[in-house]
């Protein structure tokens, strides 16, 4: 209903809201081609900065941007940001946990700051962020999973900067972006999973040929020497490809002999 002010829940724009913004074919366009732009791209890292390039030129009001990350719910830091200002202010928020952007994540909240120098809901942050420059800031929750959340932080040079429209602009911006780096963040995996089986697969082949063993034993071998080392499998199965080694362990003296039969863990025949 026109006029009426909204709470802030995920999705939804803040309460200093007036529900005056109206559609516009052009800004439609632009984000149906920034999803496509986006959902092409397969690296999250790729992804976050083409969302950070994005919203300063489209949300009306941004200077700055960056994504602040929260992982295991405790640690922030600031990511993909276009310039100093964002990266001192989210330094300012990590230090002394509060601010836009924490409230942002943890609440599901979008926020809204129209003047840092009058702000005084985080009395410690306002101060040094005004200090540096943001006179204004707009956040967006920009997405969850598990214990690591992620938000999306605006920033102007100039008191209320950001209005109903930077709001509206920037939900439907997050909305795709969240999607977006989704989509990104399955497809690095699976690529990282299909880049691991084939350097495992490699590094079998390598000590299959060299033992003369099988497939089972040239694993189990991997397996014992990343024991061993403390190293993940993937990165001893990666340095055996690469350089054609496998450090010498306990696993390589005593499991499995050049022949493919078992030594005991002396030594001896098995």
């Amino acid at each position: 209903m026109s006029g009426q002010h909204h709470a802030s829940p995920h999705g939804e724009p803040s309460a200093e809201d007036q529900d005056t913004t109206e559609a516009h074919d052009a800004l439609a366009q632009r984000l149906s081609e920034l999803a496509r732009s986006l959902q092409a791209e397969s690296d999250p890292e790729r992804v976050l900065d083409e969302v950070v390039s994005a919203a300063v030129a489209l949300i009306p009001g941004v200077d700055e941007g960056s994504i602040s990350v929260v992982t295991a719910r405790r640690n922030v830091t600031s990511q993909n940001a276009s310039g100093d200002l964002p990266r001192r202010v989210d330094a300012v928020q990590a230090e002394v946990a509060e601010g836009p952007c924490l409230d942002a994540v943890f609440e599901q909240q979008t926020v809204r700051v129209p003047d840092m120098a009058t702000e005084e809901r985080w009395p410690r942050f306002a101060q040094r962020a005004a200090e540096y420059g943001a006179a204004s800031m707009l956040s967006f929750q920009l997405y969850v999973e598990g214990d690591n959340l992620g938000a999306l932080n605006l920033y102007s040079r100039r008191p209320n900067a950001f209005d109903d429209e930077s709001e509206h602009v920037g939900l439907l911006f997050a909305s795709h972006a969240a999607v977006a780096f989704a989509d990104a963040q399955k497809i690095g995996q699976l690529h990282q999973a299909v880049d691991s089986r084939d350097l495992i697969g490699q590094a079998k082949g390598i000590l299959m040929e060299r033992h003369k063993i099988t497939a089972d034993q040239a694993f189990r071998l991997l397996v014992r020497a990343s024991q061993d080392q403390n190293r993940k499998l993937r990165d001893l199965a990666e340095e055996l490809a690469s350089t054609g080694t496998l450090p010498e362990t306990g696993a390589t003296k005593s499991t499995i002999r050049l022949n493919g039969s078992r030594q005991g863990p002396a030594g001896g025949q098995g």
